[in-house]
């Protein structure tokens, strides 16, 4: 049995740091083996309310949010955070650890760390992430700036991309999760 469950995880923000800025939305989607392979499982879908004093407009129009609609509808960040936890804990395959995974992880990464550290809760994934960019270099032997899903669906016969979802938590997440499993595949 695999020693991990991976939990393939994207986020959509109004900037480009934590604090300064606020996560606005976050997809995760599980991956698991058994034995008989990386299998994707369940996929969680949170919107989060603003509160972060800055607002960059150039994210905003890459992630399509409202910010209005988000200050209505969207949970609170910490209730957004016990929901990720319960995701993870729910999911979590016994004998192995929760292994936060991004493409761009370290970007992904941040947001839930900081915000987990913030309102003085668990980080359920620990202190580490798994890059999926950075394991495309290692496994496929391409360049960082040939680690975008176009070139990775030719290299991993991945679905194909849906332009009008990307940048949507939930989708890149959902696609994230055939990436990984592609690149596992492919070890």
């Amino acid at each position: 049995m695999a020693r991990a469950t991976w939990f393939c995880i994207d986020i959509e923000c109004s900037g480009p740091v934590p604090a300064l800025y606020d996560m606005l939305s976050l997809g995760a989607v599980v991956v698991t083996d058994t034995g008989q392979g990386p299998r994707i499982g369940a996929q969680l879908y949170v919107e989060i309310r603003p509160t972060a004093p800055r607002v960059d407009p150039d994210a905003m129009a890459v992630n399509g949010l409202d910010l209005d609609h988000l200050r209505e509808v969207g949970l609170s960040l910490e209730e957004a955070l016990r929901r990720l936890t319960a995701f993870v804990q729910e999911n979590l395959l016994p004998g192995t650890e929760a292994v936060f995974v991004g493409h761009n992880a370290p970007f992904d990464w941040s947001f839930v760390s900081y915000a987990y550290h913030a309102h003085g809760m668990d980080n359920p994934f620990g202190y580490k992430a798994l890059d999926t960019k950075a394991m495309s270099i290692g496994l496929l032997g391409i360049h960082w700036l040939d680690t975008n899903k176009e070139t990775l669906h030719e290299l991993l016969d991945l679905p194909e991309v849906e332009h009008e979802k990307v940048h949507r938590a939930d989708y890149d997440a959902w696609y994230q999760a055939h990436i990984l499993v592609g690149l596992l595949k492919a070890t």
